[in-house]
């Protein structure tokens, strides 16, 4: 069981007490923080994250910060977000990209690897894409799992 914990907790100012205490108790600590910086802000970032004890952190960003992440995690499991689940092809566009989300992800996930990120966070939609044009040994996360009534603001959801 992993404890994933982002950023509106981070802003009750009881982030790092509630982490420190699941890690405590031997949980698993996903700091889904989803870091998006200058690369070495970001590295360094990750390595004092990386004497916490947390299991896995997020990260946002261009081929080079996922390098100085993955240079600086010691066991800390670096996983990259590829499309956030919030975002469609219209999202896309407004962003300036040209592409469907399925490449996007794709792309991005096939960066993570090469930089030596240890996976990638995407829609559920888009993991058997990702183990067929990437690699299987890398860790998919997947939220935005929902029930079909819920009306929120995810829309590539299963």
């Amino acid at each position: 069981t992993f404890y994933k914990i982002g950023m509106e907790l981070l802003m009750t100012g009881q982030y790092f007490q509630l982490m420190d205490w699941l890690i405590a108790k031997d949980k698993k600590v996903f700091v889904d923080l989803k870091f998006f910086d200058v690369p070495e802000t970001v590295g360094r970032t990750i390595a004092r994250l990386s004497h916490t004890g947390a299991t896995f952190a997020t990260i946002h960003g261009n081929q080079l910060l996922m390098e100085k992440a993955a240079e600086n995690k010691g066991d800390l499991k670096i996983l990259a977000v590829t499309a956030l689940t919030s975002l469609d092809r219209g999202d896309l566009d407004d962003l300036g990209f040209d592409c469907d989300v399925q490449d996007l992800v794709i792309s991005r996930a096939k960066r993570a690897f090469e930089a030596g990120c240890d996976g990638v966070v995407s829609s559920g939609l888009e993991v058997p894409f990702l183990r067929e044009y990437v690699d299987n040994k890398l860790i998919a996360v997947t939220p935005g799992i929902r029930p079909v009534a819920n009306d929120d603001d995810q829309k590539r959801v299963v």
